[in-house]
């Protein structure tokens, strides 16, 4: 059976997932944001983690993505939808408005941004980072749904946990990005070196400080609009099932092919061990 990764904030819990069961999981990497829930949508299996921890504890920077990504690897995951809050850089896109980027820019500093090293070098193209068949489904249910969507752009990740000063909104507009947020990187490169389908669906809760006449952003704003948001994201997740038989073939789950550069037989034993839901494959 199909399994989908959601992670997203902790408002989503209720999505009404059927037979639904918490599962902890401790990885190489460590521990995930939290346990995972797993349940059933209309046949299809979802796994739900909370990215910030419950109760959101867990700044952007502290996140573990490396155990995240691989935890729902290690559960059979094969496609991930990201759910993001987002500020907006664009007049167009405004507060409420739903994004679906196709580009990262990825401007954070501090994070554990591979599962490679210590003895194994690989190379993933991240040209396309968004699986372009996930996308299109995505992209179809929230259309069925009538809400307002602005189909592709990039969005640019900040280090956080600080909003931008006016010198540095005015600078990400100046580079063409549409959001802005704290979150998807490296998560998006995880996935790709993971070999798993992913997406992000970003929530505008607020333009960005660049904005002349809204005042400058507030976590009140971000927390109002942000809960409004909650329930158009349930909405959608509750509505994949209704599309996934509609999917084309597409070549994530391929993405190391030729990306491994070190020779098998010289990698260490504990990172073939460690890594094995990842390479295993390339390993037999």
């Amino acid at each position: 059976m199909e399994m989908i990764g959601i992670i997203g904030g902790s408002g989503l819990y209720n999505i009404g997932l059927e037979n639904s069961r918490e599962i902890e999981i401790e990885t190489p990497f460590g521990n995930p944001s939290d346990k995972i829930i797993v349940g059933e949508l209309k046949g299809v299996k979802f796994a739900f983690l909370p990215r910030h921890g419950r109760g959101h504890r867990i700044m952007p920077s502290e996140i573990n993505y490396r155990a995240n990504i691989y935890a729902l690897k290690s559960l059979g995951v094969k496609r991930i939808l990201s759910i993001s809050a987002v500020g907006s850089m664009k007049e167009e896109i405004s507060p409420g408005c739903l994004v679906l980027p196709d580009q990262f820019i990825d401007f954070t500093k501090m994070r554990e941004n591979t599962f490679f090293g210590d003895g194994i070098v690989a190379h993933v193209s991240m040209a396309e980072p968004v699986c372009p068949s996930f996308f299109e489904i995505i992209r179809k249910v929230i259309l069925s749904r009538g809400y307002p969507l602005k189909e592709g752009g990039t969005y640019i990740c900040i280090e956080g946990p600080q909003f931008s000063t006016k010198a540095e909104s005015f600078l990400w507009r100046s580079m063409g990005v549409d959001v802005i947020g704290m979150t998807n990187m490296p998560e998006a490169k995880l996935a790709r070196e993971a070999e798993m389908c992913y997406v992000t669906l970003a929530l505008a809760t607020d333009y960005d400080c660049w904005h002349q006449v809204e005042e400058a952003v507030s976590v009140e704003s971000i927390i109002k609009i942000l809960n409004e948001n909650v329930e158009k994201s349930k909405d959608i997740v509750r509505s994949i099932p209704d599309f996934l038989e509609q999917i084309n073939i597409c070549e994530c789950e391929n993405s190391l092919k030729y990306a491994i550069i070190t020779d098998p037989k010289i990698i260490p034993s504990e990172k073939k061990t460690s890594l094995k839901p990842i390479i295993g494959k390339y390993l037999d």
